[in-house]
């Protein structure tokens, strides 16, 4: 039963970031304005998607207000635009809630992108507002709107301001809307353009022509004329198909303006009959990197949309966008259902092992060289952190995902494993990487100059979830993966690239390295869980790395960074043959007790500082450093 308050018209304010939104499109100086048709039928097709769902359960829904189609009615007499639909159709508070607020997270993201972005168009289909981007052409709109199986129509207006009017419908309003959503644009004098009949035609067969439902085009006796193929084009044979539709279809279902860099379509026949049409974008997406991970695969039946969150893809695939329908399934099957049906895990397994086979042709590809090795450098530059959190979570296809890797390493980018094992030296049985947070730190990282000097190439890994899936016990073509940050590295059967220099033993019959290994730890107690003299040094005179057993270090550093790690002490590795190691062990043998601590102390506050760490106490690192500049210019 309506409230008094609810039968009269009452003024609302906009959400605050749909006020901002607004601003940005009532004074919009983007020229893509075709998209605001676009996202209109986009959002009718949808409505008509959904009451179709309901219907299966409640078939009285559509049995009045006519078949489910979409109605695009031009009046230049009267300088509106009309784009109805039989849809679902929304009540007053559904109108409220869809058209007065945002409800999502990365509204305020969105906003600041728009006003920085070239590419709107791509932006507004992207974050699913596309409802607002109708006031880039209309000064004033007006939408009526009656739920399926409701009695009351509701009329929603606003001019693009601070607020917006709900009030019932007039009977005339209510009789033109049976069921389903009627929008009325008053279009701006610049925007007169979208009342000619083949304008409309143009933008839908460029964005909308594979909506299943007829859009409708009214002439100007009120005769309707279909406009559009209204076929699942996922259901046709690729020999009708051409490049062309397939950007077309993949533009309109992820809502952006790029080339699609993979496209998958097949149907698969069997225990099970369904028909897949995915495709991999070439840019990623605002929301790839959200905390949800939620995938972009929408789930039809027979034709019929069911969910776009089935999780038909793992996470580490979310990236992709498309249809997959199915001719198996119950039309009435709930998210529920769909975690635990049996039928829907076949899919799911299928699904993924396809997209992974199609990334590994591209990959192929990719190493042969020309026009048909782009498309997989585009997927793994725009994807890449996001594939390899499957290294990390999907076993099954661990080795698959780990051949479609690329990395920077010290002797290039863009490497493959396969290339690396390739170019392996001689004598050499591991995989090197280094995990850190930029290459240019890594490339001077002091862990690197055995390595180096032996020309043993090593991986650059800069991504944050390069931390965790190189933690777990790896191998690729029988070599296992060997992190030079963490447990004992042994070069010595590798020969050096060039002319070893000799080392200066004048001084090796005066100094043993264990005495100067147990000095330095006994100066420097707690602060290490343990001191030994290093392989991987050439050139610098310390470093810090992790037990055998454990996190690597840069994992260490994000797990204690969020809470979730107290923390171990590192090893400090030293360079017995260098001159700061040499100076502390004459220290030792004059007991000069002071030097010890200070040259034990800074050596363990070079290695914190070049793994961009801050020494513990600053004051007393200056310090420090002073005194023995101070003795060694006194020296002078």
């Amino acid at each position: 039963m309506s409230t008094e308050a609810e039968t009269v018209a009452q003024t609302h304010p906009f959400q605050a970031e749909v006020a901002e939104l607004l601003r940005l499109m009532v004074h919009s100086v983007y020229s893509e304005t075709d998209i605001f048709l676009r996202e209109l039928v986009s959002n009718a097709s949808d409505a008509c998607d959904r009451v179709r769902y309901e219907a299966i359960a409640k078939p009285e829904l559509i049995a009045d207000g006519g078949a489910l189609a979409i109605r695009i009615k031009p009046d230049a007499e009267a300088g509106t635009l009309t784009v109805h639909d039989t849809g679902v159709g929304m009540d007053r508070q559904e109108l409220i809630d869809n058209l007065g607020t945002v409800a999502r997270s990365g509204t305020r993201a969105f906003i600041e992108r728009l006003t920085e972005a070239k590419d709107s168009a791509g932006l507004i289909g992207q974050f699913g507002v596309g409802f607002y981007s109708a006031f880039m052409v209309a000064d004033r709109i007006e939408v009526t709107s009656r739920r399926a199986g409701a009695a009351e129509a509701w009329v929603w207006t606003s001019s693009g301001g601070a607020g917006f009017e709900i009030a019932p419908a007039s009977d005339a309003q209510g009789a033109r809307v049976p069921r389903g959503t009627e929008i009325v644009l008053h279009l701006k004098p610049d925007a007169k353009r979208y009342l000619e009949p083949h304008e409309i035609e143009r933008i839908v067969h460029t964005y909308s022509d594979h909506i299943q439902f007829p859009i409708e085009l009214m002439g100007d006796k009120g005769e309707p004329r279909q406009i559009n193929a209204a076929s699942a084009l996922w259901q046709r044979s690729k020999s009708e198909l051409k490049p062309e539709d397939y950007t077309q279809a993949y533009r309109s279902i992820a809502g952006t303006f790029d080339e699609p860099a993979m496209t998958l379509h097949y149907r698969a026949e069997g225990r099970q009959s369904y028909a897949v049409l995915l495709f991999a974008p070439s840019t990623p997406p605002f929301d790839l990197l959200d905390p949800g991970r939620k995938g972009h695969v929408k789930l039809y039946v027979r034709r019929v949309f069911i969910t776009d969150d089935a999780e038909l893809l793992p996470a580490y695939l979310r990236f992709v966008r498309g249809v997959v329908d199915s001719e198996d399934l119950p039309l009435n099957i709930s998210r529920e259902m769909l975690q635990n049906n049996p039928q829907v895990a076949q899919i799911r397994k299928a699904l993924t092992g396809r997209v992974v086979t199609e990334l590994e042709q591209l990959a192929a590809k990719e190493a042969s060289g020309g026009d048909d090795a782009k498309p997989y450098g585009k997927i793994w530059e725009a994807f890449g952190p996001v594939l390899k959190e499957g290294i990390y979570e999907d076993f099954e296809r661990r080795a698959q995902l780990l051949g479609l890797a690329r990395f920077t390493t010290t002797t290039g980018s863009g490497r493959s494993l396969k290339q690396y094992v390739a170019d392996l030296k001689t004598n050499q049985t591991e995989i090197y990487y280094l995990v850190g947070d930029s290459i240019e730190r890594l490339k001077s990282n002091p862990k690197l100059e055995a390595a180096r000097a032996r020309g043993i190439e090593v991986l650059l890994l800069t991504d944050p979830v390069d931390a965790f899936w190189s933690a777990t016990p790896l191998d690729f073509d029988g070599k296992p993966l060997k992190s030079l940050s963490q447990g004992e590295v042994d070069f010595s059967l590798v020969p050096l690239a060039g002319q070893e220099k000799k080392p200066d033993n004048a001084e090796a019959a005066t100094f043993d390295d264990a005495t100067i290994v147990a000095t330095v730890k006994l100066a420097l107690g707690e602060r290490v869980s343990d001191v030994r003299a290093s392989q991987r040094l050439t050139e610098s005179a310390a470093c810090l790395v992790a037990g055998g057993k454990g996190p690597d270090r840069e994992l260490e550093r994000l797990l204690a960074r969020h809470n979730r790690s107290p923390g171990t002490k590192p090893i400090l590795e030293l360079n017995m043959r260098h001159i700061l190691v040499k100076a502390l062990a004459r220290a030792k043998k004059d007991e000069r007790e002071t030097d010890i601590a200070d040259l034990a102390a800074l050596l363990l506050e070079e290695a914190q500082i070049l793994d961009g760490e801050v020494p513990e106490n600053a004051a007393a690192f200056t310090a420090r450093l002073n005194r023995l500049i101070t003795r060694g210019l006194s020296a002078t």
